[in-house]
């Protein structure tokens, strides 16, 4: 591999072994004009999207220790990776998708598992993390709430009554 193609591709590998997850777009069809207003729209959910040569993308992402994406880059296609929400990204993707009709969501990679693309669809339309993470928080704190009411009645019931005797005995 000559030096210039293989500096590219120790980019590509540092980019895959920084972020926990990439999805593979095939970006045909998509002006300038559009591809910067998806860079934008990607950096505003830490994400960012880069057009890759497939056969320096396969050498990285093998270097990077991922496997299973022989035969599968084909075409025009960028990255998309970032430090953050796979499923933020995702939906970025998939709203530019129904907006412009392009890029086409070919697969991704988290955790070294492959999504398919009508699997990072559906992962498109989760709410996003911290929504996620207050509404576990919610589930794991209702029953505790529900227990210091019901031990805090039978004592506001006393001391009313206690209050209300004192008020009567004055």
């Amino acid at each position: 591999m000559r030096a210039d193609k293989l500096a590219l591709s120790s980019e590509y590998v540092a980019r895959l072994n920084h972020s926990p997850f990439f999805i593979l777009v095939d970006y045909r069809g998509l002006t300038v004009k559009h591809f910067g207003e998806l860079r934008l729209r990607l950096a505003k959910t830490g994400a960012e999207v880069h057009v890759v040569k497939n056969s320096i993308f396969g050498f990285a992402a093998e270097t990077a220790g991922i496997k299973g994406l022989t035969g599968t880059l084909a075409g025009q296609l960028a990255a998309v990776t970032g430090q953050k929400d796979i499923a933020a990204a995702a939906k970025v993707l998939k709203s530019f998708r129904a907006e412009f009709e392009k890029p086409q969501i070919k697969f991704g990679f988290l955790n070294q598992e492959r999504i398919e693309g009508a699997d990072l669809l559906v992962l498109a339309d989760l709410p996003p993390l911290d929504e996620l993470r207050g509404r576990l928080m919610g589930l794991i704190q209702a029953p505790a709430s529900q227990l210091v009411r019901l031990l805090s009645t039978p004592a506001q019931q006393l001391t009313r009554a206690i209050h209300q005797r004192a008020e009567k005995a004055a």
